[in-house]
């Protein structure tokens, strides 16, 4: 056993609350100095609540005891992280599209500047290069980060996080590196991350894709419901002995072939051959009244779907809704009877500074117009009773400012904007993301009654996989974007999770 002082980190007793979650519970966790450790876990096992205390953004209950390389870490605190040589790639990444590398690197380190104040350009972009030689990386410094591969992106990423790691850097977190990126891409990565052990730094690699766990890392740490629950040597556990710790237990997975779906009811949505960066010739049916659901890891292509059959993203394919082919475009698919509640929806789906009226009213302005104005008595009842459906709380005032609602209520006056123009077929991505229990009953409940009573047509994406199994008929799993499996109800979530690590097993044995 090695001592605190030989561990590049080392974590005792870590727990997290929220309320009266128990997000982390005495978590002990220890890195040695030059591996790469992976971390795995199925969604809501404590991951991510891990990495925000480490990086300061998250505070730690009281109790936890942390060193890196023997020296105390105060956790919850970012300035300790980054001066104990803690360095974190988070899944966004945190680039500036329309930025160069070069002005991407300067973010948080700044540019080489003359007596006078100036830039130094040739000196920042000589900086720059050399970092990303130090990774084996080459590229067009020039060139807006956004247009380049996801590899070269992420290694842009990588060289910021390591400024200067050569004079105090002690570990890199990755976290989920190879969400959205193409297949052969992930061997360039593989170099960076060589490269930065090679050096001696260690390397916390986190990740749903268990064959690059296996083919990168020394050790692997296990983590469900908030609990450690093992930390062993790569190679000496096999891939479906990793899934059991992963998910607690063996089960046969549910029958994926054969599947005879209820002809009772007609289709609503039929799409063929939808491809985009990352799904691959999907075929999909959904009919009135049934809630079909989509799993998949990070990059499996379930996060594009719902915007693929709604127009939101580029794509190829053809979507019919009724017996109609519907255009690529969001305008056409509303016409069509297509509703998309998305999972960012303070980013793309509220006007959170306006109110739950104007906000409802959105794709439907133009039947409150009489004569060229707006009639507003009309709006406002509308928007009354749709907040009260839906039990918008506080009190379902149509005039309250949707940035003063909790995250749950705001996410149910988008829900009632869409059940309120009546759609066809409602396409809907990690609808109960950031809300509370009670909030997330609401949404199911909500779904289960404009499916079975008002003959629409649900597609739900979520990594939620519990989610899934209590409310879908069906439970349609992607892998690297196709179609791996389609589960019939009953599912539990542990058959969703296994079959969502399905590639891993096939990618080991091909």
């Amino acid at each position: 056993m090695l001592t605190a002082a030989a561990h590049a980190l080392s974590i005792e007793g870590l727990s997290k609350t929220f309320g009266s979650t128990r997000a982390l519970i005495d978590v002990d966790l220890q890195i040695a100095a030059g591996e790469v450790h992976g971390l795995v876990g199925v969604n809501g096992s404590g991951k991510s609540t891990l990495i925000k205390t480490l990086s300061g953004y998250v505070q730690p209950d009281d109790g936890a005891v942390a060193s890196i390389n023997g020296t105390p870490l105060r956790m919850g605190d970012p300035v300790a992280a980054a001066e104990g040589g803690l360095r974190f790639v988070h899944q966004d990444l945190g680039l500036v599209d329309e930025l160069d590398a070069v002005d991407n690197y300067a973010i948080g380190n700044g540019f080489i500047r003359r007596v006078s104040g100036s830039i130094d350009w040739p000196a920042t972009r000589a900086r720059v290069t050399e970092a990303l030689g130090e990774l084996g990386v080459q590229l067009d410094l020039r060139r807006p980060v956004g247009q380049l591969s996801a590899s070269a992106r992420t290694a842009v990423a990588v060289a910021r996080a390591l400024v200067g790691w050569r004079d105090g850097a002690q570990l890199l977190v990755l976290d989920e590196p190879t969400a959205s990126m193409p297949d052969d891409e992930v061997g360039r990565l593989f170099n960076v991350i060589r490269a930065v052990n090679a050096s001696g730094l260690a390397v916390i690699y986190v990740s749903h894709h268990l064959d690059e766990v296996f083919e990168l890392t020394q050790h692997v740490t296990v983590l469900r419901d908030g609990r450690r629950i093992a930390t062993v040597p790569t190679n000496a556990v096999s891939h479906d002995e990793l899934v059991e710790l992963m998910t607690g237990g063996v089960h046969d997975p549910s029958p994926t072939s054969d599947i005879a779906l209820s002809t009772s009811s007609p289709v609503a949505l039929a799409a063929t051959s939808i491809s985009t960066s990352l799904l691959r010739s999907i075929d999909i049916e959904v009919r009135v009244g049934e809630i079909v659901g989509v799993a998949g890891l990070s990059d499996s292509g379930r996060e594009h779907l719902a915007k693929a059959l709604f127009g939101a993203i580029p794509r190829t394919g053809t979507v019919t809704v009724g017996g109609s082919t519907v255009a690529a475009d969001p305008v056409a698919a509303i016409a069509a009877g297509l509703a998309l509640v998305p999972a960012e929806r303070l980013r793309v789906g509220l006007i959170v500074a306006d109110s739950a009226r104007a906000n409802l009213s959105l794709p439907r302005i133009a039947a409150y117009r009489r004569r060229g104005r707006l009639h507003r008595a009309s709006e406002t009842a509308d928007a009354a009773e749709l907040l009260h459906r839906t039990k918008v709380k506080p009190d379902g005032n149509p005039e309250r400012i949707v940035a003063t609602l909790s995250g749950g209520n705001q996410q149910k006056v988008l829900l009632a904007r869409w059940l309120g123009v009546q759609p066809t077929v409602l396409l809907l991505d990690e609808p109960t993301q950031g809300v509370d229990i009670s909030a997330k009953s609401d949404v199911h409940r909500l779904l289960r009654e404009a499916a079975r009573n008002g003959g629409l047509a649900v597609i739900v994406c979520s990594t939620d996989s519990i989610e899934l199994a209590e409310l879908c008929d069906r439970v349609i799993v992607l892998c690297r974007g196709s179609i791996d499996a389609e589960l019939l109800a009953p599912v539990s979530a542990d058959d969703i999770e296994r079959h969502c690590l399905t590639d891993a097993r096939e990618e080991i044995r091909s």
